[in-house]
Parts: C-alpha cells; sequence; structure tokens
C-alpha cells in the first residue's frame, strides 16, 4: 500500500463492515480474519511503485459477499465517509446485471471491491 496509515482507515471500516477482525498488527502493516480467510495490508520498503491501476496487469477487484440488500445500500451509502467511492452509481446496484446486486467501490488508492447482496 502506498501509505499505510490510510489503508488501515479505509481497509478497517471496509473488513471490520464485512465481519472480519483485526488480527495482526505490526510496523508496517496489518491484516484482518474472518474465520480460515485472512487478509494483509503493507506498506513494503520494497515498493516499486505507490500507484494501483487496478486497469494494469494485476489485481482488478476484490468481491465479497455482503450481506442481505439492505446491508450492501448502507455500505455504498457510508463509504465516501472511509475514503471510498462508488463506480457505476448511474447503474447501481445492479452494474454487474439485472440479477446481480452489488456495489462497486474504489478507494483513494485505486483498489476497487465488489460488495454482493447474497441473502
Amino acid at each position: 500500500m502506498p501509505e499505510l496509515a490510510r489503508a488501515k482507515d479505509q481497509w478497517g471500516w471496509l473488513l471490520t463492515g464485512l465481519g472480519y477482525d483485526q488480527y495482526q498488527d505490526w510496523a508496517r502493516g496489518r491484516s484482518w480474519r474472518r474465520g480460515p480467510t485472512y487478509l494483509v495490508v503493507e506498506e513494503s520498503p520494497d515498493l516499486s511503485g505507490r500507484t494501483h491501476r487496478r486497469t494494469a496487469p494485476g489485481l482488478n477487484h476484490l468481491a465479497f459477499h455482503a450481506g442481505t440488500p439492505r446491508q450492501v445500500d448502507t455500505m455504498a451509502a457510508d463509504a465516501p465517509a472511509h475514503g471510498w467511492t462508488e463506480l457505476f452509481p448511474e447503474k447501481y446496484p445492479h452494474a454487474g446485471g439485472p440479477a446481480h446486486f452489488a456495489a462497486y467501490l474504489v478507494n483513494s488508492d485505486g483498489f476497487e471491491v465488489e460488495l454482493i447482496a447474497t441473502d
């Protein structure tokens, strides 16, 4: 991550809202865990760049089951206060197709997530 403090805030809000608990914390990183799954953000001294582009080779986005449509609506509405912006707002909540209820969000570092209603 280009700036760990910002990543902790933005990803912390998101992951906590999705039921993850803070798992590990060290000088250059933090992890959150939910069951057997854990995610790590780290500001490595070996970064080759400080910009993530979701359209470049590599990670495009992470998709998460995010509960009911109402829970997805709530997270989408709260996201801007936590550094996340909605992608495709004109197509919300069906940017992924008419039978797919999801919020697509991007944070200030350019990382995209898809919050999918599953209930």
